[in-house]
């Protein structure tokens, strides 16, 4: 397939698949005249680099698991390279979440005191619920 086929069908654009044959991370074939040409593997590759991508992985991190689909691998991921990836990643999603959890406790540990500052408590989230209009509402006004 050509390069506006591979591309259309991996939801990319042509100038993202010459970056990343730029970055050697995709072969072009070329036909007699010049024109690129891709198959199936190519478009598991990109298939790959992309769902990579979505999970927060930077573009050199999937270098590993396209070499391992070239290598036969049809997962893509059950290589030695893949698998350090992984871990790395794993590793630096698990500080993440940490300091997540850490602002999570400070912002709510804010809002207490906050709230507890307020006159009379927190404010109502809606108009309807103030009990000076539910006393009013009572009395018949």
């Amino acid at each position: 397939m050509r390069i506006g086929e591979l591309a259309e069908r991996a939801g990319t654009t042509t100038r993202t698949l010459r970056y990343y044959e730029s970055r050697g991370l995709l072969t072009a074939r070329r036909t007699e005249n010049g024109y690129r040409t891709y198959d199936e593997e190519d478009l598991r590759a990109l298939r790959q680099i992309r769902t990579l991508q979505d999970f927060g992985f930077e573009l050199e991190e999937t270098r590993p698991f396209v070499e391992c689909l070239q290598a036969g691998h049809p997962a893509g991921d059950a290589c030695p390279a893949s698998i350090a990836v992984y871990r790395r990643k794993l590793a630096e999603l698990d500080v993440l979440i940490e300091q997540l959890r850490t602002v999570r406790a400070q912002v709510g540990a804010q809002l207490l005191r906050a709230e507890a500052e307020l006159p009379g408590g927190p404010e109502p989230l809606c108009e309807l619920a103030r009990p000076e209009d539910t006393e009013e509402r009572g009395r018949g006004r």
